[in-house]
């Protein structure tokens, strides 16, 4: 199984973000995440179209855009047009998530589906004939730099098993408090896109992507 790295820009020097992401790119990623956030969803803002519009401009990697944000059918078209490759939405943002799949897949983008750290699994079993992607949180999302919840990691091994047992390839991406500390724990389980901000972004990018990456050939 071929472990994708997205680096969050969440954590990045907003100040220098171009260099940044070029960085990231250049030291392997597989894609870069760009995480939204509204203010009612999650207690956070952070990002819109402009900034997915910046980062589509210096990298020519896939664009892993998550909306956390209430209602996201309202800005799916948008997303798209303005780069982004995949878009991520939760289960519990969404009223009709079958058809806000639909959407997403319509405007020429991969469609994820993101759960929360204490939503059950069942909630998507009817929907994995038709996502690309399923985000488990391990932190409750809204801020960067979280601690990790250890019962993730057993919640990862239980989506794994259903993907396993599907007639298509979905990929199981997790995203909140990844660092080298329980990287190797979390690939064990069976993610195969690992999401991290702080570990990658704070310090020397290029040498935390070669370290993460030297503990996924492990």
């Amino acid at each position: 199984m071929e472990i994708k790295l997205s680096p969050s820009i969440l954590a990045a020097d907003i100040l220098r973000l171009e260099s940044e992401v070029q960085s990231a790119d250049r030291a392997g990623a597989d894609y870069i995440h760009i995480d939204i956030m509204d203010g009612f969803f999650v207690p956070s803002l952070s990002f819109g179209f402009p900034v997915v519009r910046a980062v589509r401009s210096c990298t020519e990697k896939i664009l892993d855009v998550h909306l956390m944000v209430s209602e996201p059918e309202r800005y799916v078209e948008r997303f798209v047009e303005a780069g982004a490759d995949i878009v991520t939405v939760h289960v519990e943002a969404c009223k009709h998530l079958d058809r806000v799949i639909s959407q997403i897949q319509h405007v020429g983008a991969k469609a994820g589906v993101a759960l929360n750290p204490a939503t059950s699994l069942d909630t998507i079993k009817y929907l994995l004939d038709k996502v690309d992607m399923v985000l488990l949180m391990t932190v409750n999302p809204g801020y960067g730099g979280q601690r990790y919840i250890p019962y993730c990691t057993e919640k990862i091994r239980d989506l794994r098993k259903i993907l396993d047992s599907c007639d298509r390839d979905i990929d199981l991406e997790v995203d909140g408090g990844v660092n080298r500390k329980n990287l190797a724990e979390i690939v064990s389980a069976g993610a195969n896109v690992i999401v991290s901000g702080t570990a990658i972004f704070r310090g020397n990018i290029e040498e935390n992507m070669r370290e993460f990456q030297e503990i996924i050939k492990l």
